[in-house]
């Protein structure tokens, strides 16, 4: 990349010709192009790329201009999008304007005037990574599915989830919620259960993991006086508790053999006798049941009873990661910035737009629990009412994806501290040199340029996007 560009301009037009001259334009203008003329993964490129803003024509094969700049006020609202269109009118410029264009040019078009609009879009871009967003209060919309009070979300993804459970809490039917940790799985447990005919009654959580083997077994089905050294009195256990209620089991998957053989008892039968005891009680107990694990393979592996597996994956609710819902990412920002302002006693009166930026890139490995933590821990550290791409954490602030989107120097304009971190730079260039070197002997052929380095075709890409390569 050069870093003594003006900007970074990705131009998506499907007719070539008309790419290489907007190339060309900007090549000599000193901007940096990054070129398409396939939009659907030019879409890829504005998701992924550090850029300064967009061209794009209106009519193509595919996602169109207006497509585009959807996609551009939804996933990187700071890029101003250009429209170029050999079919301009007045109407659709105006159409084009009021979706929240940056500007419209006509083919063909002079230089002077290409050049103008994309300086001053660039220019643009800057300004707004500096102006902060203003926090005032969160309007979350309800669902509309189902009134999911605890529950912010209004991407696709989430609005399915919605619906399910919607459809679910009204039975009986036992539902196993699946998802990474973090993506807030106790939270559609509680909604399952509030929005049920059995929202009076008690909501009763267990965490298998947290629970030693040894005691997990009390825990659930209770015990009698002098069942074992310690137990001076009775005392029921989770699933008498939960009678006439919900009894939600999380991380089931952790739960032992032995104990998942009584659990398919009490699912089967409808009763049980507490540790030491003789007598059989019956329970009415809705189970709702979480885990991160895959359960498939833990059958396979042994470690997970098949019957047990089918009994509890009746309903299946399956949760996304943050970051296949990142049109969420917005609303949960605003809402954790005023949660934690509001314990920590804290003025926080907005965030920046170059802030919002890297939490929209941002991978979020621990989903939605790391994000309400780091927003925490920003609004507790910030020497500022507004918070800023300064206030971010080291492990978001050094991602990859952050350092090139802010314009943070590579990791190769970085003096190496270790002899660890020098060995590692010093092979990636080779990597780079090597695979640059394949594809350009290839003409881009992934596949001619995998066998000739021995890779997979699977392990050359996730090298080419480890690193980085563009192959333009």
């Amino acid at each position: 990349m050069n870093t003594k560009a003006q900007g970074r301009i990705l131009v998506i037009d499907d007719e070539k010709n008309i790419v290489l001259v907007i190339q060309a334009m900007l090549e000599r203008a000193g901007f940096e192009p990054l070129v398409f003329t396939d939009s659907a993964r030019a879409l890829e490129a504005i998701e992924s790329e550090p850029l300064n803003a967009v061209i794009t024509d209106l009519y193509m094969p595919g996602p169109g201009g207006l497509d585009i700049l959807e996609y551009c006020q939804k996933r990187r609202p700071d890029l101003p999008v250009i429209i170029a269109t050999a079919y301009g009118t007045v109407e659709t410029a105006v159409s084009a304007l009021k979706r929240g264009a940056f500007d419209f040019i006509t083919k063909p078009f002079e230089q002077t005037e290409l050049l103008n609009v994309v300086q001053k879009a660039v220019q643009t871009h800057e300004q707004r990574l500096k102006e902060p967003i203003v926090i005032t209060s969160v309007d979350v919309p309800a669902p509309k599915a189902t009134e999911i009070s605890s529950i912010i979300g209004q991407s696709e993804p989430m609005q399915e989830v919605f619906r399910v459970i919607s459809k679910v809490a009204i039975a009986n039917s036992t539902v196993l919620i699946r998802g990474e940790s973090g993506t807030g799985k106790e939270l559609v447990a509680y909604e399952v259960h509030r929005n049920s005919p059995r929202c009076q009654k008690p909501f009763v959580k267990v965490n298998c993991a947290a629970i030693p083997a040894t005691l997990i077994e009390s825990e659930l089905f209770g015990y009698e006086r002098g069942a074992f050294t310690g137990a001076v009195t009775s005392k029921p256990g989770r699933f008498e508790l939960a009678h006439e209620g919900t009894l939600f089991l999380d991380e089931v998957a952790e739960m032992p053999l032995e104990m998942q053989v009584k659990l398919l008892r009490v699912l089967q039968e409808k009763e049980f006798e507490r540790v030491g005891g003789i007598s059989t009680i019956a329970v009415d107990v809705r189970i709702v049941t979480a885990t991160n694990r895959d359960l498939e393979a833990e059958v396979k592996a042994g470690r997970f009873r098949e019957d047990l597996y089918y009994r509890l994956n009746v309903v299946p609710v399956q949760l996304p990661a943050l970051r296949e819902r990142k049109e969420d990412i917005d609303l949960l920002v605003k809402f954790f910035l005023q949660q934690s302002a509001t314990q920590l006693n804290r003025i926080i009166t907005g965030i920046e737009a170059e802030c919002m930026l890297a939490f929209r890139n941002y991978s979020w490995p621990g989903n939605i629990r790391q994000l309400e933590n780091v927003l925490e821990r920003m609004v507790l550290m910030s020497e500022s009412t507004v918070l800023g791409a300064r206030d971010l954490p080291e492990e978001i602030a050094t991602a990859p994806v952050v350092r090139d989107l802010l314009g943070r120097k590579g990791e190769a304009e970085v003096e190496p501290s270790t002899f660890k971190e020098l060995v590692r730079k010093q092979t990636q260039a080779v990597e780079r040199d090597l695979i640059e070197r394949a594809l350009e002997e290839t003409e881009g052929n992934v596949t001619h340029a995998a066998e000739k380095l021995k890779l997979s075709r699977k392990g050359l890409q996730l090298k080419i996007k480890e690193l980085r390569i563009r192959r333009e």
